[in-house]
């Protein structure tokens, strides 16, 4: 059994304090700037809505994973997203980056013949970090997929599809950004987007 949670509002629809995390989803999903945090207690929830709250430096990085992150309360919206779209697992892959706030695309990859989706959301990761090197920005990038980040921190994708001349394009681009990985240094955060918090991440495809 899950432990009672409160969720303080402070930029959304409504500002507040909230019991549920479907009332506070109403107030801040697809609400731009939104501010939000979870507390274990009324009393701490309290407190932060009232500007008495502290962040415990402690949950501020976890046994201090340098540029990469799965929990972040608040998006940041200075940033950039990016997304595979793809038709069938494996399949034609396909993947974008935009910009968060705003949605404009930044950079895309064509259609692959035949890939699957966490080697098109690795991909997807790297490319965004080259772009990010070549303008200079140290705009951090959101993901939602797990395996992405990690094969990016592990600098290698640890995919299983099979290797011949069918799937010889997609491996070359694999081989190429596990290069690229190894060769570049960044200092762009790599943040899990929380999609059941958020709703689907701004480069979403629309597929599903």
């Amino acid at each position: 059994m899950s432990k009672k949670k409160f969720y303080v509002v402070w930029e959304g629809r409504k500002k507040g304090i909230f019991t549920t995390w479907k009332e506070c989803e109403e107030q801040v999903k697809g609400y731009q700037g939104a501010r939000f945090k979870s507390f274990p207690s009324i009393e701490e929830a309290k407190a932060a809505f009232d500007g008495n709250f502290k962040l415990k430096k402690k949950s501020a990085k976890k046994a201090d994973l340098s540029n990469f992150s799965l929990d972040s309360e608040e998006i940041i919206w200075d940033s950039i997203s990016v997304d595979v779209g793809s038709r069938g697992n494996p399949g034609i892959i396909e993947y974008k980056g935009v910009n968060t706030k705003t949605g404009e695309i930044l950079f895309s990859h064509d259609e692959i013949p035949i890939g699957t989706n966490n080697m098109g959301e690795f991909l997807a990761i790297v490319h965004g970090l080259a772009y990010l090197q070549k303008i200079g920005s140290n705009q951090p990038i959101y993901s939602d997929s797990i395996t992405g980040i990690k094969w990016v921190k592990q600098k290698r994708a640890n995919a299983t599809l099979v290797k011949n001349e069918e799937t010889q394009y997609i491996w070359s681009l694999v081989e190429r950004a596990e290069n690229w990985l190894k060769e570049n240094s960044y200092s762009n955060k790599i943040i899990k987007w929380q999609t059941e918090k958020w709703g689907e991440i701004k480069a979403d495809y629309g597929r599903k």
